[in-house]
């Protein structure tokens, strides 16, 4: 089924609310809502959707600023430092949301109970920080699952040159360590890399910290003191470790962020891929993707003692500074609404709305888009491993500082240890200094 037939049957099962909460004809002629917004491929179609709005209203969103959420967090601080926060709307995150104090208004306030209770309880517990609502979820809930490129396990030579190296039947990895194995197999550079890793920013910590956790550690103890420089933190800082220095993923990986990723794999020169659901459509598209018609989909492998689950999800906020918050609120409530929910669930995000995953369900059951059917049951049983980063506002610092130190190991410069024991260190420092202990 092609995506534009998809999106007609999710829609057709679901009441849609076109332009938001209390948005009628003409009511904001002449205001300018000034927003700050996550860029990336995966989110233009929906920003495509503001026009709607703004005929709809009579207003006008201009977006000051579209970037990758790290540069947006670092942007927004900054703002906050400055006192120039009077923009109306940004992009958030439930891992980012702890660190604006006193930025974003409680959502509680200006959006209906009602509204809030068709999203999902579980996202909208993790939008609250300290009793307020800093956002509206919008569809991207986000727990990595697992794309491969379907032809590399459909080869007989292939199948029967790994069994003879490994000792164990080539299949879709269902461990680390069979990612591990069957991406420096796969290899092949610089022209075909096995797998490929977020290398900066809190991507490559969230990753770590995903692993550690499936290696049966943690990122910090009830106290909140560092305990990752763990035997199990070894294990998983090792993994990355040992695909550097096989050449199994690119030589730049440690400058990837998202959209580095999702334009690899889209490449068709990567194997094995941990990706978030936003990228699904996008991969199987032969519009934007050189794999597509070649792209499966499987749960995130495990590692020792559980499967990886970092995860989090995206929202739109309000700012306390804004002039027309009514506008403002109007436009969130549009961005996550369920025709704009149901529009981005189509191409793979998964959606924070009730409704939306009863239609995006119902969709898949029709049986016409066996992608995603397949992409559907792989989220779905991954989302029962997610879980959280620590919800504290030294989270985003802390990553700040280990990411560093990641960096080291995996390039050689300071042993597994050496660079964990060092990151420990001064988190630990940076805990002390915010009282925890």
């Amino acid at each position: 089924m092609k995506k534009t037939n998809l999106l007609k049957v999710l829609l057709a099962s679901s009441a849609i609310v076109a332009a938001g909460e209390s948005a009628t004809a003409g009511m904001y002629d002449g205001v300018t809502i000034e927003a700050k917004l996550i860029g990336g491929q995966q989110y233009e179609g929906l920003y495509g959707r503001i026009a709607e709005w703004e005929a709809e209203t009579g207003a006008k969103v201009d977006i000051i600023s579209k970037k990758s959420h790290f540069e947006i967090d670092k942007e927004i601080k900054s703002d906050m430092a400055a006192g120039t926060t009077s923009w109306c709307v940004g992009s958030n995150h439930s891992s980012f949301a702890p660190q604006y104090e006193g930025l974003y208004a409680n959502l509680n306030d200006l959006v209906s109970a009602e509204t809030i209770a068709e999203f999902v309880q579980g996202n909208i517990n993790a939008s609250t920080v300290g009793g307020e609502l800093l956002m509206l979820p919008r569809a991207q809930f986000d727990v990595s699952v697992l794309y491969y490129l379907k032809s590399n396990y459909e080869d007989a030579d292939k199948a029967a040159a790994f069994k003879a190296e490994y000792g164990y039947n080539l299949a879709v990895p269902d461990t680390w360590d069979q990612v591990k194995d069957q991406a420096i197999f796969f290899a092949d550079p610089p022209n075909f890399y096995g797998t490929q890793y977020a290398g900066k920013d809190e991507a490559i910590v969230g990753r770590f910290y995903e692993m550690v956790v499936a290696e049966g550690g943690n990122y910090l103890d009830e106290n909140k003191k560092p305990i990752f420089n763990s035997d199990a933190g070894q294990r998983a800082l090792q993994w990355f470790v040992d695909l550097y220095e096989a050449k199994a993923v690119p030589a730049g990986t440690t400058s990837y962020v998202w959209d580095d990723l999702g334009q690899g794999f889209a490449s068709g020169t990567v194997a094995l891929n941990l990706d978030w659901p936003g990228w699904a459509g996008f991969f199987n598209d032969p519009e934007s993707s050189k794999a597509a018609g070649n792209v499966g989909v499987a749960v995130q492998p495990m590692g020792t003692v559980t499967r990886t689950g970092w995860s989090g999800h995206h929202g739109f906020s309000v700012t306390n500074d804004c002039a027309n918050k009514e506008a403002a609120v109007s436009l969130v409530n549009f961005l996550t609404s369920e025709e704009s929910q149901l529009a981005e669930s189509a191409g793979g995000s998964l959606p924070t709305r009730t409704a939306v995953w009863e239609a995006n369900v119902a969709a898949a059951k029709a049986g016409d888009d066996a992608f995603r059917a397949e992409s559907l049951e792989a989220f779905a049983e991954g989302a029962k491993f997610a879980f959280a980063v620590p919800p504290i506002p030294e989270w985003g610092e802390t990553t700040n500082i280990v990411f560093p130190e990641l960096q080291a190991a995996i390039v050689g410069d300071k042993t597994v240890k050496e660079a964990l024991d060092d990151a420990a260190a001064a988190v630990d420092e940076l805990m002390r200094e915010s009282g925890y202990y």
